[in-house]
């Protein structure tokens, strides 16, 4: 067996997410279809996020195994042949070791947040960014960012779905950057739990709307009560950046 490791970028505007499900199409079934294709074999493609519906990647990594060996450029430019049209593309094929992991040999991964705060409706980019009409304080939203570093008990931030074990993560990166109109939020970690970046992106916005300050981003980590949190935000704003390992 030849086990393959892929870099994938999408749109997940129309997808029900990563994992396969049976209300619509996903990012997992296209790929593992797409594979059939160019290899005549039935393979499961495990990937390292599972993101939500409308979520997107950059930088996605999964893996699949294969009974024969399949040249690299044929693996990437086969698959993204019979991905079109649909907005998936593999970046990067690599064979791997058959002790890697997609998903469990993961050693950090990294989300972008991507908001436009401006006072007109968006157009082109209404399913690829978050929207915000009021004016936020970003040197606010950057102190209250940096609260969130180091190790804390998530819980007032993971959704009612989630289902981790434990809500305790260790945040090792997290970052606002500006550009003219558009607010970058960076965000890395080993693992995180179900919208919890999300979550942390909407009480951000609501401390630059003044609504949250420093003291009561504290406090909302302390009471781990997803009620005191902000509103999960968008899932059209979400990339999954990259994956290290």
């Amino acid at each position: 067996m030849a086990k393959y490791k892929i870099t994938i970028e999408y749109d997940g505007t129309n997808f029900v997410g990563w994992q396969k499900q049976e209300n619509g199409p996903s990012i997992q079934l296209s790929l593992e279809g797409a594979i059939k294709k160019i290899t005549s074999e039935n393979v499961n493609v495990f990937g390292a996020g599972r993101t939500d519906s409308g979520v997107h990647a950059k930088g996605q990594v999964a893996h699949f195994e294969l009974s024969k060996n399949i040249s690299l450029d044929n693996i990437r430019d086969g698959i993204n042949q019979h991905l079109r049209p649909l907005p998936i593309a593999i970046l990067d094929a690599k064979e791997v070791n058959d002790d890697f992991h997609a998903r469990f040999s993961a050693k950090l991964r990294t989300y972008e947040y991507l908001i436009i705060n401006r006072r007109a409706p968006l157009t082109y980019n209404k399913n690829l960014t978050w929207g915000v009409f009021k004016k936020l304080n970003i040197d606010a939203m950057k102190e209250a960012a940096s609260i969130f570093l180091g190790k804390h008990d998530f819980n007032a931030f993971r959704s009612i779905d989630c289902q981790s074990s434990s809500s305790i993560k260790t945040i090792q990166s997290c970052s606002i950057r500006t550009n003219d109109q558009h607010i970058i939020l960076n965000v890395s970690a080993k693992s995180f739990l179900h919208s919890q970046v999300r979550i942390m992106v909407g009480t951000l916005v609501e401390v630059g709307k003044g609504k949250f300050n420093l003291s009561d981003v504290k406090d909302i980590i302390t009471s781990q009560d997803r009620s005191k949190a902000g509103a999960t935000a968008p899932a059209q704003g979400l990339y999954l950046l990259k994956v290290e390992y």
